[in-house]
């Protein structure tokens, strides 16, 4: 399979994925409204935002090898970390789930913040920068542990923060407002945690392979 037709796939899946977590009926699936709305969060900024992502680094429409200085990874990550923070404050989210334009705004920044640091951290030329790997490794990391605690916040305290909008629902049987956070929480510890380790663990194997390849060769010169 050739190179173009493995960014075109995962351009596809990164484009699946948005579609499936914003056009699909989560809340009739998922028991609860905030887990609802967490697992479409995390579809979008741990799924289909490192598929898209995948889907043009490295390809002719990679913008870090057009613009690299526009994509710090470090920084990157600091701004996920300050858009994902920010809506998961009782306020904003109640915002969210109660103003249309709240909530495209809270999505789209969730959508551009994740595909900044997944193309900041996977982006540009493989024989680019040095430092690059290295800080998207971090990078990733970073993001890995950040999303690792909120998840871990809403999902261990004894009372629920979104109480104030939680509602019955349709569908599945539904849960009461604080096991409907716990579940988010789990949802964001596991999804968020685990993809943006998995990232950062993928990015240091090609590092430590492009390392070893270097090696190879200046030893058989």
């Amino acid at each position: 399979m050739t190179r173009g037709a493995v960014s075109f796939i995962w351009l596809l899946l990164g484009l699946l994925l948005l579609a499936l977590a914003w056009l699909a009926p989560l809340e009739r699936l998922i028991p609860g409204p905030f887990s609802a709305h967490m697992t479409m969060h995390m579809a979008v900024v741990a799924l289909a935002a490192p598929a898209l992502a995948l889907g043009v680094a490295g390809t002719r429409h990679d913008p870090v090898s057009r613009v690299p200085g526009l994509f710090p990874p470090i920084l990157a990550s600091i701004a996920e970390l300050l858009v994902v923070w920010s809506w998961h404050t009782p306020a904003l989210h109640q915002l969210a789930r109660h103003s249309n334009a709240a909530f495209a705004v809270e999505q789209g920044s969730f959508l551009l913040s994740g595909l900044w640091l997944w193309l900041a951290a996977l982006g540009g030329p493989r024989q680019g920068p040095r430092d690059r790997p290295g800080a998207g490794i971090v990078a990733l990391l970073l993001t890995s542990m950040h999303m690792t605690l909120l998840g871990a916040l809403l999902a261990l305290p004894p009372r629920a923060l979104f109480a104030a909008h939680h509602h019955a629902g349709h569908g599945v049987p539904r849960l009461s407002a604080i096991e409907d956070q716990h579940l988010g929480g789990a949802i964001m510890l596991v999804l968020g945690g685990a993809s943006y380790l998995v990232g950062g663990l993928g990015l240091t194997a090609r590092l430590l392979r492009s390392r070893q390849s270097k090696l190879t060769a200046e030893g058989a010169r």
